[in-house]
């Protein structure tokens, strides 16, 4: 088969990442989580007492991290300086963070350059999803998928993912965590021209995999 590099952006919620992972396992391809890097990133520098408002002291501390990403689809995993994070990147303080410390252009930069190396080792083909794969990180990526859907299937989406949390209350931080995205200056969220857009939002999981999978083997088969 093709070797096939494809770039999956979107907001939270909108399937990103149980797409992204289980067509790569379709397919035979690499997987990366990008927005893992960030949380990996955020995490060290709040458990190493770096004030993360202070972007001059995030710049500064930028470099210091191991961020070591594996690409299995099946059992992706994320190490920082050797220890396993895929747990404690996934706090709330973390959520609520990362968006300030992926913000910094000395961050984006760092991380870019790792997930540039990632795919064009990955011999298969990968799967990379994020939040600006296909405009900043991969813009020659074979192939490019923006997924979308509404805020309210997003937040019911995210809910059923962190138990017992008010799906109102999640709604209101994914619009918030979509406007700081979307407006930083560096490598904002954004759809690429050539993207080829996919609204989840009435879509069962299966269907968007299907989808994907369907624009990934027409993109093969035609190369």
């Amino acid at each position: 088969m093709e070797s096939v590099i494809v770039a999956i952006d979107g907001p939270s919620g909108t399937g990103k990442s149980s797409t992204s992972k289980a067509v790569a396992a379709k397919l035979g391809l690499s997987y990366l989580d990008t927005g893992a890097q960030y949380r990996a990133i955020t995490w060290w520098m709040i458990t190493n007492g770096v004030d993360v408002d202070d972007a001059d002291a995030v710049a500064s501390a930028a470099g210091k991290p191991a961020i070591v990403s594996g690409t299995d689809p099946s059992h992706p995993t994320i190490t920082v300086d050797g220890v396993d994070a895929s747990g404690p990147i996934r706090t709330q303080e973390v959520t609520s963070k990362v968006s300030a410390v992926s913000a910094v252009p000395e961050v984006r930069a760092l991380i870019t350059d790792l997930q540039r190396s990632i795919a064009a080792s990955a011999e298969q083909g990968i799967v990379v999803e994020g939040r600006d794969i296909g405009t900043t990180v991969l813009p020659d990526a074979d192939l490019k998928i923006f997924l979308t859907a509404s805020p309210e299937a997003r937040a019911a989406r995210r809910s059923g993912e962190l138990k017992g949390t008010d799906v109102h209350t999640t709604r209101e931080a994914l619009i918030k965590r979509d406007a700081a995205d979307s407006s930083r200056k560096t490598s904002p969220l954004a759809k690429a021209d050539d993207a080829v857009e996919v609204d989840t939002t009435d879509l069962t999981l299966q269907q968007v995999i299907e989808c994907v999978v369907t624009l990934i083997e027409e993109k093969r088969a035609a190369k």
